[in-house]
């Protein structure tokens, strides 16, 4: 009897021990196609009081800071490493991150705050402003965006980061205070720049037909698309045309799309594949306008346009200029209407009346369709007579 009332006190002297000593627990949950795990140490507590302050975010960050979110930070930058993610997909690691930690359903400025402490102790340099019903997280990005809140300090630009949870704000009628507490670590601008996807898993994908006519021959696509990119761009704001026009495709889509254009252009002229490419363009999608779509402007990202059935001319000359550049690297410019954008591409022979840029000849390649159908050098006749605006311009280098 002596022996069993000693093993029970012992065992409760180690289990009090251990949960003291901030015993190691996972977060597991998927993300990209893989299984993340971190871990976290039962003795970091989330805790915040009723009320928004300079005081309550300081006490937050005080909470926050120990060696075992630090630890938890070093664990999240290892896996930005590894999988090789650029500023607005750790952004989403960190989303992820954070609905584990603090869900956004249960407590969302509990949960707006530990995005803020997770991204500015990785280097990022964050703020946060706040007012009776809102808390808003910035960074600052030099990269151009549009139609989100933003403000400068220091002669640096800060975007708000999650402006999409609560609509429009009316600032007017708002008073909106900046939290005066510096991050150490928050050194870093944040860019929307995406220049590699991820690596998904080849068994995520499903194939989707396109075909379209070209020279009353029908060609037929099995193009390989990933449901799971559209989450990445769910919440990604309009972005200047330069930073969605060079989002690149991912590896299975771009091996199952690429090589099969590459094959039928193979025996064509430059002038004829180009045209081929901008009607593949044209016509192996629906056309609809972002209102009719989604109800706002949002741009597609070259892969996104060929998830979506329907798409509109920002989205089509982003995809027609990620094939050009892709199979034949070109120069082109990026040609702005008061309602409509499309691309010139620099041909060896210029066809048409072409643009004269920078001393370079470029001709009209417009990848949406018209009323009328145009070849490579025409332009819509209610376009003819309209001021345009070279908004983007892509040199080719030549390795």
């Amino acid at each position: 009897m002596f022996y069993k009332i000693l093993h029970i006190i012992l065992f409760l002297i180690i289990a009090v021990t251990t949960a003291n000593s901030g015993f190691s627990q996972s977060i597991r949950f998927e993300f990209l196609g893989d299984s993340i795990e971190l871990n976290q140490l039962t003795k970091s507590k989330i805790a915040i009081k009723n009320g928004l302050s300079n005081e309550t975010i300081a006490d937050f960050y005080r909470q926050m800071n120990n060696s075992d979110n630090l630890q938890l930070i070093s664990q999240l930058l290892e896996k930005k490493k590894s999988l090789q993610l650029n500023d607005w997909l750790y952004y989403q690691l960190i989303r992820n991150t954070a609905e584990q930690l603090s869900p956004k359903a249960t407590n969302y400025n509990q949960y707006t705050l530990v995005k803020w402490f997770l991204l500015a102790k990785s280097g990022y340099d964050a703020t946060l402003s706040y007012s009776k019903d809102h808390l808003l997280f910035y960074v600052r990005s030099e990269d151009n965006i549009y139609g989100i809140p933003f403000f400068e300090k220091n002669n640096h630009q800060y975007v708000c980061l999650n402006i999409h949870d609560y609509g429009q704000i009316d600032f007017t009628k708002e008073t909106v205070m900046q939290t005066t507490l510096i991050v150490p670590e928050g050194q870093r601008s944040f860019s929307y720049k995406i220049t590699q996807m991820p690596d998904f898993k080849p068994s995520d994908y499903a194939v989707k037909e396109l075909q379209f006519n070209y020279h009353d021959q029908v060609y037929h696509f099995k193009v390989k698309l990933n449901p799971e990119v559209n989450k990445l761009f769910t919440n990604y704001p309009v972005a200047d045309f330069s930073t969605y026009f060079n989002i690149p495709l991912s590896k299975e889509t771009y091996g199952s799309l690429i090589p099969a254009l590459k094959d039928n252009i193979q025996n064509m002229t430059q002038s004829d594949g180009i045209d081929y490419l901008m009607r593949f363009t044209r016509y192996a999608f629906l056309y609809e306008t972002d209102q009719e779509n989604f109800g706002k402007e949002k741009r597609l990202s070259p892969e996104q346009t060929l998830l979506y059935d329907q798409s509109d001319c920002d989205d089509r000359a982003a995809l027609f200029f990620y094939l050009v550049k892709e199979i034949y690297n070109k120069g082109m410019i990026a040609v702005l209407y008061p309602t409509h954008i499309t691309i010139a591409v620099q041909l060896e022979n210029p066809v048409g009346k072409p643009i004269i840029y920078n001393g370079k000849a470029y001709s009209i390649c417009d990848p949406t369709p018209q009323q009328n159908d145009l070849s490579i050098g025409q332009v819509s006749k209610n376009l003819k007579h309209t001021s345009y605006e070279v908004v983007y311009e892509y040199n080719p280098i030549h390795k």
